[in-house]
């Protein structure tokens, strides 16, 4: 029976995720498996890998065929070196304590790499946060500035109104005629005829008087 190591689809559309499970080659691909050793989520950066490396590598050693990706999580885990060591062990081109320390070194090197790359997406992440606020916050200047200079022509625009309704004003003020009196000559007119009516009735005076001796 001809045995595969491969991937078997669950999750929600759009957000796959998959199980690491040993399969006859000859059932389908979400079929009946022979065993479950990991599983794997693409949609995280890095991709998330879970394998039970012992079973993995034990069916590996025993000639199970890797599909594609899993070969390349198996190598990504170091499994696919671990085997072509161990052959080379069961050949007796080199000791088991070799091969231990060669995959340890391996390994040691494989993770610093690992969470140096976690590393730099956290810090980019960090800083296209920080920029994403910097653009924000000059944006909302930019907005204060422009409101800002909007009221200032608004004032500048109003206060030449105002200067022009106040010269209008004085002007009207300054050409308008001034009240002229008329007591005084009222006065007079009226002082004149009573003056004249008293030298015309004297005379009548007299002469009434002149009658009557």
């Amino acid at each position: 029976m001809a045995v595969k190591i491969r991937l078997a689809r669950r999750g929600r559309k759009k957000q796959a995720m998959y199980d690491v499970v040993v399969a006859d080659a000859r059932s389908p691909r979400d079929g009946k498996f022979i065993e479950k050793i990991g599983r794997y989520n693409p949609n995280t950066d890095p991709a998330f890998i879970e394998l039970d490396e012992e079973k993995a590598f034990d069916w590996v050693m025993k000639g199970a065929q890797p599909t594609d990706t899993v070969r390349a999580m198996l190598s990504y885990r170091g499994l696919m070196l671990k085997k072509h060591l161990q052959i080379g062990v069961n050949k007796g081109a080199i000791t088991q304590e070799e091969a231990d320390k060669k995959f340890e070194a391996w390994l040691a090197e494989k993770d610093s790499k690992i969470q140096a790359k976690r590393d730099q997406i956290a810090k980019d992440t960090d800083s296209k946060a920080k920029a994403r606020l910097e653009a924000e916050a000059k944006v909302k200047e930019a907005r204060a500035e422009a409101l800002k200079k909007r009221a200032e022509e608004a004032a500048a625009a109003d206060a030449p109104a105002e200067e022009e309704t106040e010269e209008v004003t004085a002007e009207a003020t300054k050409d308008a005629p001034v009240a002229e009196t008329t007591e005084a000559p009222a006065a007079e007119t009226s002082e004149a005829p009573a003056e004249e009516a008293k030298e015309e009735s004297a005379p009548e005076a007299s002469e009434e008087e002149k009658k009557e001796e």
